[in-house]
């Protein structure tokens, strides 16, 4: 049996690599590594499907090192062994580690002289955030990277490579697909590599020949192909950003049975990452400091939803739309941010005042730095009056509290205290 496309199309050299070019681009730390062969053992974490194998490969084939790859769940010590028994016959050995994170105290014991001696360099791989489920002592003897999801262009660019690939990939079979089921393939695995190329070749392999000879491979191919359906059929794909627009404009609006229907295309479709992200926007950007807590419950609800998937993580989702719909609604802080960035941007900002100035380094005095900072926890109310603003923008107002929730009505009534407060001292 061959060999699944993204098994064959796994990057050979680090050029090869779809993504992740904060890591592997050009003059960045993986890519100076390999040019440098100074290789230092890594952990690699991010969803499934974004490139932690395909990185590890293709830093082994850049250098010739020889490259082995062990599950740290399944694989055993004496695994662990014969991959050093192999580096210390033939030099530097390149291990993968899957699930890093399950990497228990014996292997963890063994490994890690050998780790610090650099005869074998451990490329880690786990979904899960190293800094919570990673041993200290593994960590402290690695470089950790995060790795990024794929964007639809990336997959694209590795859809298209593995099509027109004749030795590796499916460039030895005549087909035809079309711009939608493209465009589909690239979405509805929701930024997983993997499945897409999968999915891919399931469509080229079980679909017939036309007349021409040529395999076509439709949207409808596709959605049957990865089990997702297209929001619509539209040729563009503009459907997919309107409905997570009229998503995010109905809980604006407070119509709870608009949004639910909307997030159920977005749930039908099978878009997670977008569903998750677009709330947690909508929690900060519409209601705001209205209910701060409705923001934290959107992050619990999409947390929940990303440990589940679909189709249970379609609970959560609904839980957190109808907690948004119905929420009082306040833009106050995102509106005073970026009044305050148009400024910035229009060159208005002028110099930090000298009182406020970091005075901590020796002869900071001699500058003027600090001197006359009055510390707000020395006076009634954790406050004085004095001079924050640089004296270019002394009279500048941003922020504008609402009154359509309890807590940013308590904001706002310390904030109108303090800016009495002020004018009065400025009258003064």
């Amino acid at each position: 049996m061959s060999k699944p496309l993204a098994f064959r199309m796994r990057p050979m050299t680090i050029d090869e690599i779809v993504g992740q070019q904060h890591l592997v681009g050009p003059g960045k730390i993986i890519r100076r590594m390999v040019e440098a062969k100074m290789l230092s053992s890594m952990i690699l974490y991010g969803p499934p499907g974004i490139g932690k194998t395909s990185i590890a490969s293709a830093i082994a084939g850049s250098t010739q090192y020889a490259f082995r790859m062990l599950n740290a769940a399944t694989d055993s010590k004496k695994d662990l062994q014969i991959v050093v028994e192999e580096a210390k016959m033939s030099g530097t050995v390149i291990l993968l580690l899957d699930e890093v994170h399950r990497l228990d105290k014996p292997k963890q014991d063994f490994l890690l002289p050998h780790l610090e001696s650099g005869r074998v360099v451990m490329i880690g791989a786990t979904t899960e955030n190293p800094y919570i489920t990673i041993n200290p002592a593994v960590r402290s003897r690695t470089q950790i990277f995060e790795l990024k999801p794929l964007s639809v262009e990336d997959i694209q660019l590795a859809l298209t490579r593995a099509l027109n690939d004749k030795e590796r990939g499916l460039g030895n079979y005549s087909v035809s697909l079309s711009d939608t089921a493209l465009l589909h393939l690239s979405r509805a695995t929701n930024g997983d590599l993997r499945s897409a190329l999968n999915g891919l070749e399931l469509a080229v392999k079980s679909t017939k020949p036309n007349e021409d000879g040529q395999i076509p491979i439709t949207l409808d191919v596709i959605e049957e192909c990865v089990q997702r359906k297209a929001l619509t059929h539209d040729k563009n794909g503009d459907a997919h950003y309107d409905v997570i627009s009229a998503l995010q404009k109905s809980i604006r609006g407070s119509d709870v049975n608009a949004a639910l229907h909307y997030l159920g295309r977005l749930i039908e479709a099978g878009d997670l990452p977008i569903i998750s992200r677009r709330l947690m926007v909508i929690a900060y950007e519409d209601i705001g400091l209205a209910n701060p807590g409705a923001a934290s419950r959107t992050v619990t609800a999409v947390q929940a939803a990303e440990r589940l998937g679909f189709p249970e993580a379609r609970i959560p989702l609904a839980n957190a739309v109808v907690d948004l719909c119905l929420s009082p609604k306040s833009n106050s802080s995102y509106a005073a941010v970026d009044a305050a960035l148009t400024d910035i941007r229009s060159g208005i900002s002028g110099d930090v005042p000298d009182h406020l100035k970091d005075a901590h380094y020796s002869d900071a005095k001699k500058l003027g730095r600090g001197i006359t900072y009055q510390y707000p926890h020395d006076y009634p109310d954790a406050w004085v009056a004095q001079q924050y603003l640089p004296n270019a923008l002394l009279n500048a107002h941003y922020y504008e509290p609402k009154h359509t929730g309890k807590y940013e009505d308590t904001l706002a009534k310390q904030y109108d205290k303090l800016e009495h407060l002020k004018r009065q001292r400025k009258n003064n």
